[in-house]
């Protein structure tokens, strides 16, 4: 308000975050993906999915990818738990989220460039777990179509 008659001194409001955490509402029986492991092959999870509270990747020798993007969250905050030996881990976040990563990594390494807030009211994700001679990455991207990059 001080400032709001100043030239250039707009104020940036942020975007409206959409409705992507709802507890998980499903039929009796309906699965939902907990985890996803990857020996010697890969494993990818991508398009619109349930998010659990905690999600479980494995990659021994492969490499598991997880694209978070269009995905219902089934909790205000999700924990990811990654275990890579000899692999990776891929995990990719819209600009919105808020990204907490903090994982150890032995001859391999743990990516903490995407840790960061995010806009209020988005879906918050926590990467942790363990890396031997192997890696996990979180990326941020925009969230444009489905399979887009």
């Amino acid at each position: 308000a001080l400032t709001s008659d100043l030239p250039g001194q707009a104020v940036a409001v942020p975007a409206p975050v959409s409705r992507r955490i709802q507890p998980p509402d499903l039929a009796a029986g309906t699965p939902v993906p907990k985890f996803s492991v990857a020996i010697m092959s890969g494993a990818k999870r991508a398009g619109p999915w349930l998010v659990p509270p905690t999600y479980v990747a494995v990659a021994i020798m492969g490499g598991v990818e997880l694209d978070l993007r269009y995905a219902t969250f089934g909790a205000p905050k999700v924990t990811i738990q990654a275990l890579c030996l000899m692999g990776g881990v891929t995990i990719t976040v819209s600009e919105d989220t808020a990204v907490d990563v903090s994982g150890i990594g032995i001859m391999g390494g743990f990516d903490h460039q995407a840790s960061g807030p995010g806009v209020p009211g988005a879906p918050a994700v926590r990467v942790v777990g363990f890396a031997l001679m192997g890696g996990v990455e979180v990326k941020r991207r925009p969230a444009t179509q489905i399979g887009g990059s």
